[in-house]
C-alpha cells in the first residue's frame, strides 16, 4: 500500500513539473495558513462593532491585507473542513463525519493536496498542530475496556492495545507534508505529541475523564476517554504549538520557499486559556482563550517580520467552522455574539455554522485594508495558490476549486466568481448559494434548537415550509422565508442542488 502512495506521488511530481517547464522570474512566496477551530465570525473585533474580545495581531492582519466578508468553510464541523481546505474538494465528495479516536484517514491514496503539489514547485512544506484527518495506528488488538460517557459505554484502547514503537501511517508525511508536530487533536486520544510519524513519548494511562487533573475556564473538558502520557497537561498544548510554529520559522530563509499549515486548536474546547490570559477580555473564558489565540497568530506573525520573511509571505488566517453551542450562553451573560449577526453555530446549515472569518495578506500584491464582498469558500484555497505558482493542477485535483486571483489583486471579473457554493454539514440538510439566493433543503439549518431567550432577542421564528429560500443580499440574519414567493426559483435551486450532488457540474 505505501509503495503504491509512493508511486502516486511521484507520477503526480512528474506530471506537475512537466507542465510546469516555465519558472517565473519572480520568486516564489512563502505560504501560512493559520487555521482557527471553533472560532465564529463575530470573533473577530474588527468584524464585530460590539465585541467585547479584543484581536488587535488579527485587526492587523486584515489592515494588512484583504478581509473577506462572504467566506464559507466546506462543513460546520472540524475534519470535514480541513480535508476540504487541502485538497479543494467539498467534504461531501467523500464523508460527513468528523475522524473519531483512532480513526482512519479521510483521504484516499489518490487524493491530490495543496502540500504535494507545492512540493513540486520546491516548497518545504510543514503541519503544526491539530490533524483531525486521521492515522493508520498498529493495533495489537481491539479495544480491551470500556468507559461510560454521556450516557453511553465507549469501548476504548488502552495504551497496551497499540504498538507505539512503530512508525504511524496515513498522517501527514504521506499527504505531502515534510514535517509535522502536534498532538493530534487536543479532546481525542492519545494524549501525547507526535512528531512526524512517531509518537514521542509513548502513553502508559488511561485519560480518566471524570478526573482529568484540572479545570476549564469555561464549558466542559470534551475529552475522550484513551491512552494518555503521565502527567499530560491539556494546558501545555497551545504555548507548545506556538513555540514549535515559531522555531520553525525561525529554521527558514529566503533561498528556498515553505508552506506552513498551522492549525490551532483553540478556541476550540476545552476553553482553557493559560492564566496570563485571564480577564483580559468581557467575555468570560472563552473571551481570554480568543485573546490567547489572537495572541499565538501574533507571535507567528512577528517571527516572520523579525526573520525578514514578511514581504515575501502570503498568510491565510480562517477558521474550520462556526462556534460552539456554548456560545449561546455567552451572548446572554456577556453580551458577546460569537456568531456576528449570523443565525446558527457549528454543525448547522445556517450562516453561523460555516460563515467564517477569512483573511488574505500577500504584500506589495494586495491592497492593504481592503475588503471584499465576494462569496468564497476555503476549497478555493488551492486554485488560487496554484495560480499564484504557476502549478498546473492535475485534472483530478481541486475539482470544487476557484482561482480567485482576480479578486484579490483587484482586477476586473464577472462576479459572482461561483457558479454556485454547497453549505453542507450531515447528510439530512443541505443547502446551496447562488449569488444573493440560498436555498435550504428542509424546513430548519439548524441541528439543534438555541435557548428561548437567545431566539427572542434576535427575534427568530421556526419555518412551516418543507423547504427554505432566502436573499441573502437582503436578508443576511435569515428571517424572511421566501419559499412561497418565489416558487420557481425554490425548484430551479433545489435542480441546481442535486446536480452538484450527482456530480453533473463541478
Amino acid at each position: 500500500m505505501r509503495m503504491k502512495k509512493l508511486k502516486y506521488v511521484i507520477i503526480l511530481s512528474a506530471i506537475v513539473l512537466f507542465t510546469n517547464c516555465t519558472t517565473s522570474e519572480n520568486k516564489l512566496p512563502n505560504i501560512v495558513i493559520i487555521y482557527a477551530d471553533d472560532m465564529g465570525y463575530g470573533d473577530l473585533n474588527c468584524q464585530n462593532p460590539d465585541s467585547k474580545i479584543p484581536t488587535p495581531n488579527l485587526d492587523k492582519l486584515a489592515s494588512e491585507g484583504m478581509r473577506f466578508t462572504d467566506a464559507h468553510s466546506s462543513s460546520g464541523i472540524c475534519s470535514p473542513s480541513r480535508f476540504a481546505l487541502l485538497t479543494g474538494m467539498y467534504h461531501w465528495r467523500r464523508q460527513h463525519g468528523i475522524v473519531g479516536a483512532f480513526g482512519k484517514p479521510f483521504f484516499k491514496d489518490t487524493d491530490v493536496t495543496l502540500p504535494q503539489v507545492l512540493k513540486t514547485k520546491g516548497y518545504t512544506t510543514a503541519a503544526i498542530g491539530k490533524w483531525h484527518l486521521g492515522w493508520d495506528w498498529e493495533f495489537k488488538n481491539e479495544p480491551s475496556a470500556e468507559v461510560m460517557q454521556w450516557g453511553r459505554k465507549r469501548k476504548v484502547y488502552l495504551p497496551e492495545d497499540i504498538d507505539w514503537s512503530k512508525p504511524v501511517g496515513g498522517g501527514p508525511l504521506e499527504r505531502g507534508f515534510d514535517y509535522y508536530f502536534g498532538d493530534g487533536t487536543i479532546n481525542f486520544p492519545p494524549y501525547a505529541w507526535v512528531e512526524n510519524d512517531r509518537i514521542i513519548e509513548a502513553p502508559t494511562e488511561l485519560m480518566d475523564i471524570e478526573n482529568i487533573g484540572f479545570e476549564t475556564k469555561e464549558g466542559r473538558w470534551e475529552f475522550r476517554p484513551g491512552p494518555k502520557v503521565k502527567d499530560w497537561n491539556p494546558y501545555e498544548v497551545l504555548p507548545t504549538l506556538s513555540d514549535k510554529a515559531v522555531e520553525y520559522i525561525n529554521r527558514q530563509d529566503d533561498e528556498k520557499p515553505f508552506f506552513l499549515y498551522f492549525a490551532l486548536p483553540s478556541p476550540h474546547a476545552p476553553i482553557i486559556p493559560n492564566d496570563e490570559f485571564d480577564g483580559k477580555s468581557q467575555a468570560g473564558g472563552y473571551g481570554d482563550f480568543m485573546v490567547q489565540t489572537d495572541w499565538v497568530a501574533g507571535q507567528l506573525l512577528n517571527a516572520l517580520k523579525e526573520k525578514g520573511l514578511d514581504d515575501n509571505t502570503i498568510v491565510i488566517f480562517s477558521a474550520d467552522n462556526g462556534p460552539e453551542s456554548y456560545a449561546w450562553e455567552r451572548a446572554l451573560k456577556y453580551g458577546h455574539f460569537s456568531m456576528g449577526d449570523f443565525r446558527g453555530l457549528k454543525r448547522d446549515v445556517w450562516e453561523g455554522g460555516h460563515h467564517v472569518p477569512f483573511i488574505i495578506k500577500w504584500p506589495g500584491q494586495i491592497e492593504a485594508g481592503s475588503v471584499s464582498d465576494e462569496v468564497i469558500s476555503q476549497v478555493d484555497i488551492m486554485a488560487t495558490l496554484a495560480k499564484i505558482t504557476e502549478i498546473t493542477l492535475p485534472e483530478n485535483a481541486a475539482p470544487d476549486s476557484y482561482d480567485l486571483t482576480p479578486v484579490i489583486k483587484g482586477e476586473t471579473y464577472e462576479s459572482p466568481l461561483r457558479a454556485a457554493t454547497i453549505h453542507n454539514t450531515y447528510d439530512s440538510k443541505w443547502g446551496i448559494r447562488q449569488g444573493d439566493w440560498l436555498y435550504i433543503s428542509s424546513s430548519t439549518g439548524g441541528h439543534r434548537t438555541p435557548p428561548e431567550e437567545f431566539k427572542k432577542i434576535r427575534g427568530y421564528t421556526d419555518f412551516e415550509t418543507p423547504e427554505i429560500l432566502f436573499n441573502m443580499k437582503e436578508d443576511p440574519e435569515q428571517r424572511v422565508n421566501l419559499y412561497k414567493k418565489h416558487p420557481d426559483k425554490v425548484k430551479e435551486m433545489e435542480n441546481l442542488l442535486q446536480e452538484y450532488r450527482k456530480g453533473d457540474v463541478p
